[in-house]
């Protein structure tokens, strides 16, 4: 698989921010009241995390290690500003719904944590669809818990009535319990389906902020966190030819005595 393909694999399935690594539960829980608030925090979250990714990627040769933190929040302050200002252009509705909790998004974990474990060590275009795809399963998960909720909660999905004119919303999917009732239930899902795919011999182990941690096989020789080397193997693969030369030598000597 494409280096691009790989990062949006990654957060939208491996290292998805709600149901594997369970980053910004904030927003996750109080926005997720109906799957159309879910879809407009994901995506704005996605817009921003992708644009603040490729910046502080291209300038991260630029920025001092010292001082990369309150760089970061800097340029995800300047996506977010000009997010909430077309927000409230031409989305003015769902600006509403959202709040408070779309200034926020400049200091979710999500965003500061790419920033920090792969934005900042990798090459523009990667870190690109790494924010891409974070943003996506972000995006895939608040709706998905919306939805239930709204389901649950209203009979309704994106406004429009999905139940019988029987059925009796249950109330506290509408509040805030409710959400952490869904996201329990998502997340004991994900879980059982990784299981059964580990159990078929597809696993998803060894993932770790865009690092597999597989150093032997790893492509990366800039790495920082790299800890094997290939001349250690090119030493090691040498050390026992050297050791059955002295062996043979030894083994003539004692033949020509």
């Amino acid at each position: 698989m494409n280096k691009a393909g790989e990062r949006l694999l990654n957060g939208l399935v491996k290292e998805n921010p709600t149901f594997v690594l369970t980053l910004g539960m904030c927003p996750t829980l109080a926005v997720t009241t109906s799957a159309i608030n879910g879809l407009g925090m994901g995506l704005t979250t996605m817009v921003v995390l992708a644009f603040s990714n490729l910046f502080i990627s291209l300038l991260r040769k630029v920025i001092p290690g010292r001082v990369r933190i309150p760089a970061f929040i800097v340029v995800i302050a300047s996506f977010v500003t000009m997010v909430q200002l077309l927000l409230e252009a031409y989305l003015p509705a769902l600006n509403k719904s959202l709040g408070v909790y779309i200034p926020l998004i400049v200091v979710n974990c999500i965003i500061l944590g790419r920033a920090e474990s792969y934005a900042y060590a990798n090459p523009p275009i990667p870190s690109l669809f790494d924010g891409i795809g974070m943003g996506l399963g972000f995006s895939f998960a608040l709706t998905c818990i919306g939805a239930v909720r709204e389901i649950l909660g209203a009979g309704k999905i994106f406004g429009y009535a999905l139940m019988p004119e029987g059925f009796e919303p249950v109330r506290i999917f509408g509040q805030a319990p409710g959400a952490f009732f869904v996201l329990a239930a998502l997340v004991a899902v994900q879980n059982f389906v990784k299981e059964r795919r580990k159990k078929a011999g597809k696993s998803y182990e060894k993932i770790g902020s865009g690092c597999s941690e597989d150093c032997m096989n790893c492509s990366e020789q800039g790495c920082a966190r790299r800890f094997y080397d290939d001349r250690d193997s090119r030493q090691t693969a040498q050390a026992p030819s050297k050791e059955l030369e002295i062996v043979d030598l030894d083994k003539e000597e004692k033949g020509n005595e």
